[in-house]
């Protein structure tokens, strides 16, 4: 989905940040989400992904530059903030960061009601958060008791419960195996589908690759590029740049095309589109 089909929800104009031992965080970043696309942040550790997340729902303030939400600078007074929250949610890498209730249901509900619903309306939020997680039937467990993939559902069922626009998550597949890592993926399509607009930090390149609508790369503090997915291939200099490689799906491609095996064109996403391209060739 090309961005310029899609207003910008959230925009990074020239963003500083120095943490205050002088580590730098971000320098002049500039980056923009466009509503209802699926994003990944790539770039190497240290390059500003986590930081730059902390920037998107007012965690931190820039010391120079504009962060804009749905056309509008961020308000960092606490009911400007709140309000962002309630729009901006953030999941980060370690979910024992976010779990601090006994229970999966009060972890859960701890922000609908801080928003000041009353407990019923909490409850239907709640339950509709666990089950889109698929994690209702772990509603009375004690969180902490889960495994770890469980508790990182856990942790995006309490973002999803504030019923956000946009759903920022840092690294959800480390720590997953492949069955859980192709579970998550099913619930980041769901939300997608139903308008919540994702934007993930990764440093896997093939699955950015494969699932993303644009990929950003940071290096040394800001977005040194941004395109859609589908261009990745023509931007394997800004890649070997920041020293990432192409998705193995790429090297592929092009191999069977030299061997004349595929004939050129659009490069393949994934294997399954360089079987199909295959299964085509060999109909013909």
């Amino acid at each position: 989905m090309p961005e310029s089909t899609m207003p910008p929800l959230l925009e990074f104009e020239g963003v500083s940040f120095a943490y205050p031992d002088g580590e730098p965080g971000l320098s002049a970043c500039s980056l923009t989400i466009s509503e209802g696309s699926r994003n990944a942040l790539i770039g190497a550790n240290g390059a500003g992904k986590t930081t730059l997340f902390l920037h998107a729902n007012g965690l931190f303030r820039p010391q120079a530059g504009t962060v804009r939400y749905a056309g509008r600078p961020i308000e960092y007074s606490r009911a400007g903030l709140r309000r962002l929250r309630s729009d901006v949610g953030i999941v980060f890498q370690n979910p024992d960061q976010q779990l601090f209730s006994a229970s999966v249901f009060e972890d859960v509900s701890f922000g609908p009601l801080n928003l000041g619903l009353d407990p019923e309306s909490a409850r239907e939020r709640v339950e509709a958060a666990l089950d889109a997680v698929r994690m209702s039937e772990f509603s009375g467990r004690l969180a902490h008791n889960l495994s770890f993939g469980q508790r990182k559902r856990i942790c995006i069922a309490g973002v999803l419960a504030m019923r956000p626009r946009l759903l920022i998550l840092d690294e959800p597949m480390a720590g997953l195996d492949h069955a859980m890592q192709k579970d998550l993926l099913s619930v980041l399509d769901d939300m997608h589908a139903r308008g919540i607009t994702l934007f993930l930090a990764t440093h896997d390149i093939d699955f950015a690759y494969r699932w993303a609508d644009r990929i950003h790369l940071m290096t040394a503090g800001r977005c040194a590029a941004a395109f859609d997915a589908e261009d990745l291939a023509e931007n394997a200099g800004a890649l070997e740049s920041a020293g990432l490689p192409l998705p193995d799906v790429v090297g592929l491609y092009r191999r069977l095309v030299t061997d004349g095996v595929a004939a050129p064109g659009r490069v393949p996403r994934c294997v399954e589109e360089v079987l199909d391209l295959l299964t085509q060739r060999s109909i013909q």
